[in-house]
Formats: structure tokens, C-alpha cells, sequence
């Protein structure tokens, strides 16, 4: 039976499920799409970096939410929000009433990419904060996979097929929702708010050996909950989270989830094939993810990233180069994006979420979580927004999408050998301490 924290956490995780899966899903429904409405590549890069603008909407503003009312009432709301999207997007026929539904379900993608993983941080025990603070990016990939599956298994279910792709998404939120109600709210946020007699059988319950210590290193931790978070003392985690934040979309990532199907038919599969490519390369995302979660408190952050980033480099050049000759590329694309994805997944994809909710401290960690959020989809949208047309505008665009990618991957390299600290194995407060944050 899994322990309390262990359970808490992987329900709490599960809007990193609706994320992964709002993320993937409209691969399947975006050619289709560009022809409902007759969009150029400049109003289909927006009409799918719409999501994307939401995401950084809610990762701006969910901090001060959270802060006041708490983790789990925000998740609540996250909820009902990946509800209501997931409907809406199915149903409707007018463009831009379905642009406004995939911005509000980039809302919630923005909103509980912050909240999920403070939470996650906030009720694990230090030595199992690394796997269940990487159980979001878990649920993230596992959502990438459904909506690769589900994309392939509903193409052929005729001209309706996106509104399945899209509205499927209704059953696991209305599950999110249901379960959220059965977790605590975060014990540090109530002794944060004054409510210490709410939060001490709850840390009991958290396995906490000694609660009136961690009472009251968490009380030490922060002279005032509602600190500025843009201040010199916070420069390093400010300066560590955009930059990691940053990096992990310059890497393409999101081009790649967000245009899977298109790459491939670029790389002259057929449509079946094109949506059959990618279940493949959310299975390599998932099982890869799984092997960083297994070793990620033991290897540590760090070396995960170091031994990602030359991976990464090696398979962006090597897909650059197959499409500098469209005549050879075919299968060597899949092998290559596989590559890929397996090195993104067992190093960026498992440390990004882990790292950023770890290095802030108390005072400011809703802060800094919402603007590594915000940083990483900001980076999202102008990639998403961009690769259809540069793609189209010329018959050499995969082959420099790809170089600059690998590029930014060597200049990630560079950045996390040389700037990144370690974090593994240390309390929330032993690391505020190390980063001369006092």
C-alpha cells in the first residue's frame, strides 16, 4: 500500500496528466483545423500558441492565489477549468470562440504548473522529494502519450475526429476534481497563514519526526509570507530558474510535441504513419522519464542535466543534418527524434519542475515558481508560434530549426556544469541556507 505523502503527492500530480495531455493533443487536430477555418501558417501558429499564451497568463498571476487561499483551493479551480475547456474546444464550430477555450485551458497548464509541483515539494520528505516532485513531469509525459494514442486510435473516426482528440480530456479533469478533495492542504502554507494546529497532524501524517523543529524551521525560514520575490538576496534562484527555464524550450521541445504528426509527413510518412510516429515517441518520453524518476535522488539533479545535454546536442545536429537531404529522411527522423526525446526525458523533462520548486525559499517560493513557469511558457509560445512558418516559408526550415536547437543545447551544457548548484538530498531550508539566502 503506498504511504500517505507518496499518495497525496501522485494525486496532486495528476494536473501534470491534464497538462501533458492538453500539451500533445492538438498535434492531431491542427491540420485539420488549419483547413476548417482556412488559416495561414500565421494564424495556425497562433491559434496553437493560444494555449500557450493562457499557460503564461496563469503562471503569472497563479502565485498570489496561492499564496492567499492555498494550494489545494487553486488546484480545485485548475480542475474545473481543464473541465470546461476540454468541453468547450469539442463543441464549438466559431474560431475564435475555440481560441478562447484553449487560452483558458492554457490557463490552467500555466496554473498548475506552478502549483503542482510547490505542492509536491511542500509535503514530501526530503529524501523522496526528488521522485515525487518528478512524478508531475511523470504524469506530464503519461499525458503526452494518451494524447499521442488517442490521436492515432480517433483519426479515422471521420470529420469529427479533432472534437474526440480534444474532448476526451473531460474524463480524467472531472477524476482530477473528484480526488483533490480527499488531500490536505500544504502544512507550510499554514504555518505560513498562522493555522500551526491545522498543520501538526498533517506533518504527523507526512512522517514528520520531529514537527515542532520543522515548525519551527519553517517559521525561521521566512521573516514575512508575503516578501517581495525581486530583491539581490533572491538574484542566484531568480537567475537559475528563468535560465533552466528558458533552456528547456529553446531545446524544441514544444515544436516537436505541439507538430509531431507535420514532422513526419515532412519526413514523408503517410497520414497514418504521421500519427502512428508519435505514440512512439511518447513511449520513449514515459519510459524515460520512468528511469530519471528511479535515479533522480540518487545521481542528483545535476549530473541528470550534464548527461542529457550531450545527448541532446548529438540527436538535434544529427536530425538537422537528415533534413538538410528530404530524400534520405524517412525513418532516420523517427530514430533520431527518439534519441531525442529519450535524453530530454531523463534529464530536462525529469529536472526542471523538481529544481524550480526546490530553490526558493518559503517567503517567495509561490513567487519564483510562477515566474519559472512563466519564463518556460513564454519560450513555449514564440517556439510553437514560430515553427509552422519557418517550416513553410522554406524548403531548408526543419534543418535550421534543428541546428538552433542544438546549439542552445551546448550553451545548456555550458550553463549547468558551470552556474548549476546540487540540491539533492537537502530540506527545503538546508538549501535556502546553501544559496546564502538567509
Amino acid at each position: 500500500m503506498l504511504s500517505y505523502p507518496v499518495r497525496i503527492a501522485l494525486i496532486a500530480a495528476l494536473g501534470g496528466f491534464l497538462f501533458g495531455f492538453e500539451t500533445a493533443v492538438i498535434s492531431g487536430a491542427e491540420k485539420t483545423i488549419m483547413e476548417l477555418w482556412s488559416l495561414s501558417p500565421f494564424w495556425l501558429g497562433f491559434t496553437v500558441a493560444s494555449s500557450l499564451i493562457g499557460t503564461v497568463l496563469g503562471s503569472l498571476i497563479v502565485g498570489v492565489p496561492a499564496r492567499i487561499h492555498g494550494r489545494k483551493k487553486v488546484l480545485l479551480v485548475i480542475a474545473a477549468l481543464y473541465i470546461v475547456s476540454a468541453i468547450g474546444c469539442a463543441s464549438i464550430s466559431a474560431w475564435l470562440l475555440f481560441v478562447l477555450f484553449r487560452f483558458s485551458a492554457g490557463v490552467a497548464v500555466g496554473a498548475s504548473s506552478v502549483v503542482g509541483p510547490m505542492y509536491i515539494s511542500e509535503i514530501s520528505p526530503a529524501h523522496l522529494r526528488g521522485r515525487l516532485a518528478g512524478s508531475f513531469q511523470l504524469n506530464i509525459v503519461g499525458g503526452i502519450f494518451i494524447a499521442y494514442l488517442t490521436n492515432f486510435l480517433f483519426v479515422d473516426m471521420g470529420d469529427d475526429a479533432w472534437r474526440w482528440m480534444l474532448g476526451i480530456m473531460v474524463i480524467p479533469a472531472a477524476l482530477f476534481g473528484i480526488l483533490l478533495r480527499t488531500i490536505p492542504e500544504s502544512p507550510r502554507w499554514l504555518i505560513l497563514n498562522n493555522r500551526e494546529e491545522e498543520a501538526i497532524p498533517i506533518l504527523h501524517r507526512l512522517q514528520e519526526k520531529n514537527v515542532t523543529g520543522a515548525i519551527q524551521s519553517i517559521k525561521e525560514s521566512v521573516k514575512t509570507h508575503q516578501e517581495n520575490l525581486f530583491q539581490k538576496r533572491y538574484a542566484k534562484p531568480i537567475i537559475y530558474a528563468v535560465l533552466l527555464a528558458m533552456f528547456n524550450q529553446l531545446s524544441g521541445i514544444n515544436a516537436i510535441l505541439y507538430y509531431a504528426p507535420r514532422i513526419f509527413e515532412l519526413a514523408g510518412f503517410d497520414k497514418a504513419q504521421a500519427y502512428l510516429q508519435p505514440v512512439y515517441i511518447g513511449a520513449a518520453n514515459l519510459l524515460f522519464t520512468l528511469l530519471a524518476m528511479t535515479v533522480i535522488d540518487k545521481f542528483g539533479r545535476k549530473r541528470l542535466l550534464i548527461i542529457g545535454s550531450v545527448g541532446m546536442i548529438v540527436f538535434l545536429a544529427l536530425t538537422a543534418y537528415a533534413f538538410r537531404d528530404p530524400e534520405s529522411l524517412g525513418g532516420n527522423v523517427l530514430i533520431y527524434l527518439i534519441g531525442y526525446i529519450a535524453f530530454f526525458a531523463f534529464s530536462q523533462g525529469a529536472v526542471i519542475w523538481v529544481f524550480i520548486s526546490e530553490i526558493f525559499p518559503n517567503s517567495v517560493r509561490s513567487q519564483g515558481g510562477a515566474l519559472g513557469s512563466f519564463t518556460h511558457w513564454i519560450m513555449a509560445a514564440i517556439i510553437s508560434w514560430t515553427f509552422p512558418i519557418i517550416v513553410s516559408g522554406s524548403k531548408m526550415g526543419g534543418f535550421y530549426s534543428f541546428v538552433f536547437y542544438s546549439v542552445m543545447m551546448l550553451l545548456h551544457l555550458l550553463f549547468v556544469w558551470k552556474m548549476m548548484p546540487e540540491t539533492k538530498g537537502r530540506s527545503l531550508e538546508e538549501i535556502q541556507k546553501e544559496l546564502g539566502i538567509e
